[in-house]
């Protein structure tokens, strides 16, 4: 599952909390007639699709007054605009996964059905099995849980071994006994790597250049934040985050470890010997011919250790017609059962099945070694990738800011400076 910024306009995301103020919700049907529900995802993954559909299925056998339940692929890139454009034209989904830098504003505007009671009252759900770190970001200013979190997944490093071997490289696991994984030696055996093959050292997956909120993979290793705590104030004109992008700058344009703006390097595809991606892309493992691979934690920078995860909600659109039968789905959808289901391809939020031997029955691809040094430590301690309010308007004022420093001899300090400019009147409302 790829978790990365959307390309929202301003009028789509602000449709969300429009739509909720001028009280148009559509509200439950009243007659008996079966319903049909429609949920919105951004996977096209077939077998994904067809673990949904097994669910869905068991869950209609057992509700007569579901009549189906459709799961509609929307285009990754443009998901949130499209889900947004549908909710403004007045025909919302019945239930939509939502993504981190989308939550802040789906929550406080009451774009989502409370789950709360739902989940209570559905036997064996276990509502105070969920983490309280995993669901902070989906709970809304009365406490009442918005959207469950049903992935918590963490980023990680996918290591081509056959290709580091090919360069004359040391492998990920050579690098980190030898106390040198860090993103220093990452730079150096990527740019060896660049120069005797031709292909890319390291890759930050889905950033290309503009989803520019995945260099928190990075620049968490300087101890960098986009904003202040309160997220009133920039913060990316901090001495931490010149280092940072001063980091990923040299990368790019001086050692070329990592490929420069309008190149594409596709790990999975044998084009680069590091990606930073989710832990969730493992299942593309299987069909990417790599045959030796490892998985790593992210780098450790200057600030020492860290990690980030990314998230993702799923809930019930308050002005669909159903929003009674979707939350309900909803607490099949993520019940402890199926929760361990979904675990292979999204880490779940239950604290009973964050552990190993759990997510490695669920996981085949990952060994239990590796789920439980690395994949477990992570979920349990990472941050979240930046999110705020009004995140439709940052993202664009921040990745128009940030083009400047994609040349060979930007200002870097300079051009975050521009940045912080840019987008301090946002931050401040």
């Amino acid at each position: 599952m790829r978790m990365s910024a959307m390309k929202l306009s301003a009028t789509a995301a602000l449709a969300v909390s429009a739509l909720v103020l001028s009280g148009c919700a559509a509200g439950a049907s009243d007659d008996d007639t079966p319903v049909s529900l429609r949920m919105t995802v951004w996977t096209s993954n077939e077998d994904q699709l067809a673990l949904f559909d097994e669910i869905a299925d068991a869950y209609i056998a057992d509700h007569p007054e579901v009549k189906s339940i459709t799961f509609d692929p929307l285009d990754f890139e443009s998901y949130t605009t499209t889900l947004t454009t549908q909710l403004a034209g007045g025909n919302p989904p019945d239930m939509a996964w939502v993504l981190e830098n989308a939550a802040p504003d789906f929550v406080s505007s009451g774009a989502l059905v409370p789950l709360d009671e739902t989940l209570e009252a559905t036997k064996g759900y276990d509502l105070d099995d969920l983490s309280p770190s995993a669901t902070e970001l989906w709970t809304d200013g009365d406490g009442q849980l918005a959207a469950y979190p049903f992935s918590t997944s963490p980023f990680v490093v996918f290591a081509n071994d056959d290709l580091l071997a090919a360069a004359g490289q040391p492998t990920a696991a050579q690098l980190q006994a030898d106390g040198r994984w860090n993103w220093e030696s990452i730079s150096e055996v990527g740019s060896a790597v660049n120069a005797t093959t031709g292909k890319a050292g390291f890759v930050v997956r889905d950033f290309d250049y503009t989803q520019w909120d995945y260099l928190s993979t990075v620049w968490g290793g300087w101890g960098a934040e986009p904003w202040s705590k309160d997220g009133a104030t920039c913060t990316m004109d901090s001495p931490e985050m010149v280092d940072a992008f001063t980091f990923l700058h040299d990368a790019a344009f001086t050692a070329k470890s990592m490929p420069g703006p309008g190149t594409a390097a596709d790990f999975f595809a044998g084009e680069a010997a590091f990606t930073v991606t989710q832990i969730s892309r493992a299942s593309l493992l299987g069909e990417s011919g790599i045959q030796n691979w490892e998985l790593a934690p992210l780098p450790e920078g200057p600030d020492g250790d860290y990690s980030i995860v990314g998230q993702a909600g799923v809930g019930a659109l308050a002005q669909a017609e159903h929003p009674e039968q979707s939350a309900e789905f909803i607490a099949y959808f993520t019940n402890p059962e199926n929760s361990a289901k979904l675990a292979q391809y999204f880490p779940p939020a239950r604290t009973s099945q964050l552990d190993a031997a759990t997510l490695s029955a669920a996981n085949p691809v990952l060994t239990e070694e590796q789920l439980g040094d690395i994949v477990v430590p992570a979920i349990e301690n990472g941050e979240v990738r930046p999110s705020h309010t009004g995140s439709a308007e940052i993202q664009q004022e921040v990745r128009s800011a940030l083009d400047a420093l994609w040349v060979a001899d930007a200002d870097v300090e300079g051009t975050l400076g521009d940045v912080c400019a840019a987008i301090d009147p946002l931050l401040e409302q």
